[in-house]
């Protein structure tokens, strides 16, 4: 009698819990969600939506692109909240042309990406069938590698302002990335031009190679 009892008293305890959690989550339903909104409006915001997938389709170099272009035309965020510790005004204006010249260099990496994905490295007889799509798709490569010659200008243009005088024993060590882009740059290791170049060399013989083909089947 008294097992059946504390059964009784133990049972009617987990009816009451369960009952408490199932009106606190109606509760918390019922009552509006109110999280601060984040919005995205600096540089540094538009910078941080750009990512790169191991896997890269058309769709996420579009997407790419599209926060990398904003972020160049975005005005910059307090230095309190820049990418690197700022304690100075020429510091602040040297991380400014690094970070224009490193957006640009990463819109020259995304159309080349995104042109890849349309290109073809060579023209095969097999291919005369379907000719007419592959010219297509040569066409949005070509266009994506030649939109790169006009970043490469930019990235050079301010990898010059980060390079004067003023800045010889100045350097952002949070983005020391950064710094050595500019350095390449400089020294013309890093040249996108000569890149740019190889690629559409070898596309605009590809496309030659299909027009001069025959349409047949195989």
């Amino acid at each position: 009698m008294e097992r059946n009892k504390k059964f009784s008293k133990s049972a009617d305890t987990i009816v009451v819990k369960s009952k408490f959690l199932i009106l606190t989550a109606i509760i918390a339903y019922l009552i509006p969600f109110t999280a601060n909104a984040y919005v995205v409006k600096y540089k540094e915001d538009y910078y941080k939506l750009f990512h790169v997938h191991y896997t890269q389709f058309s769709d996420d170099c579009i997407e790419n692109i599209y926060w990398l272009e904003k972020a160049v035309n975005a005005d910059f965020a307090n230095p309190l909240y820049a990418m690197a510790k700022i304690e100075t005004e020429t510091q602040w204006e040297k991380y400014r042309f690094l970070f224009q010249m490193h957006l640009n260099l990463k819109l020259i990496e995304q159309h080349l990406r995104l042109g890849r994905i349309y290109d073809k490295k060579a023209a095969y007889f097999y291919d005369a069938p379907w000719k007419d799509e592959y010219l297509r798709n040569l066409e949005k490569a070509k266009a994506c590698y030649e939109a790169g010659y006009y970043y490469w200008k930019e990235s050079m243009l301010w990898a010059e302002k980060a390079n004067i005088s003023q800045y010889n024993f100045l350097y952002i060590t949070d983005l020391q990335n950064w710094e050595d882009e500019k350095e390449r740059i400089v020294t013309g290791e890093l040249d996108y031009k000569k890149t740019l170049d190889r690629e559409l060399t070898r596309l605009n013989k590809v496309i030659e190679d299909l027009v001069a083909m025959e349409s047949k089947s195989y």
